[in-house]
């Protein structure tokens, strides 16, 4: 076969077509975009897990004097210095344990001062109306329900909470934010596949002559689909690498400059470029691929060889 001949069957094609050639590079370019995003969101929440994750405690947060005149958990008073000897015991010997530290009523004062200092409440509050805490460390977070079934109802404990279920509604939110740009994806593809199968259908439709006398001649049934599957591929390459574009983009403009969210929010460790890197072959190989799949598929029927 003359790579000559293929080559200029290609950009006779894309030229004949040329307004559903477009309209393929942009959904698949659209479609592929989306795909690298929803890898690259399921990478940074992963990272975000992983780092916040690896930072959050238990907290046992222990009754004082105002809370035991309210709280059912403290009817009991406040907690005593043998209480809170035998909690800190007890957390000793617990093997999901890594680290304890131990919050006072002053530690807990100054944190909400540097917090809420400007608040007007903050004026109001004293030291004696903050509440001593046990703050711990577990060697696997998954693991609070053993200190919450320890603790909770134990006297001289107001109660004990877990940081993991705030970071969970949040990671959820950013899951399902997550799924719906993917099923968006999903139906992006399925308009780029049936505008490739459209593509053919009339670049073979409108090469009917050609094709009939090259099935004449003894032309062999690839040679004949050979430049429709090229034209779907080089379409799909180049929106691929259009989706490319997009990441990179946007990788640097909204997380390095521009938005600059990796200066503004120092609190979440963004994902570096080698996770945007490593996405760019998949995308280029899926772009490539899918509309020679497409295309070869529909001339199964709708071009007899």
């Amino acid at each position: 076969m003359r790579a000559q001949f293929v080559l200029s069957e290609i950009g006779v094609g894309l030229r004949r077509n040329l307004t559903m050639t477009f309209a393929v590079i942009v959904s698949v370019a659209l479609s592929l975009a989306l795909f690298g995003g929803s890898l690259l969101m399921s990478d940074q929440v992963n990272q975000m897990k992983g780092y916040w994750y690896d930072k959050i405690n238990v907290s046992i947060f222990l009754c004082n004097k105002s809370n035991a005149q309210n709280d059912p958990n403290c009817a009991k008073g406040a907690v005593t210095e043998d209480q809170k000897k035998a909690i800190r015991a007890d957390l000793g010997k617990m093997s999901v344990v890594q680290k304890v530290t131990h919050e006072t009523q002053d530690e807990a004062y100054k944190h909400y001062k540097e917090q809420f200092g400007d608040s007007p409440l903050a004026g109001t509050i004293t030291p004696d109306q903050m509440q001593e805490s046990y703050r711990i460390k577990l060697k696997n977070p998954e693991q609070y329900k053993v200190i919450a079934s320890a603790f909770n109802g134990r006297d001289g404990v107001q109660s004990v909470q877990d940081q993991k279920g705030i970071l969970d509604n949040l990671f959820g939110l950013l899951n399902g934010m997550n799924w719906a740009a993917r099923a968006v994806m999903s139906l992006m593809l399925v308009v780029a596949l049936m505008l490739i199968v459209n593509t053919v259908r009339v670049s073979a439709f409108s090469r009917r002559r050609e094709t009939g006398i090259m099935r004449l001649v003894g032309a062999s049934g690839f040679y004949i689909q050979a430049p429709f599957i090229m034209e779907a591929a080089v379409a799909g390459l180049i929106g691929g690498t259009v989706a490319c574009g997009f990441l990179v983009l946007a990788r640097y403009f909204i997380i390095d400059n521009g938005l600059a969210l990796s200066q503004k929010l120092n609190l979440i460790n963004f994902i570096g470029w080698d996770a945007v890197l490593t996405k760019l072959p998949l995308i280029l190989a899926t772009s490539l691929l899918m509309p020679a799949l497409a295309a070869f598929f529909a001339l199964r029927k709708y071009l007899k060889v």
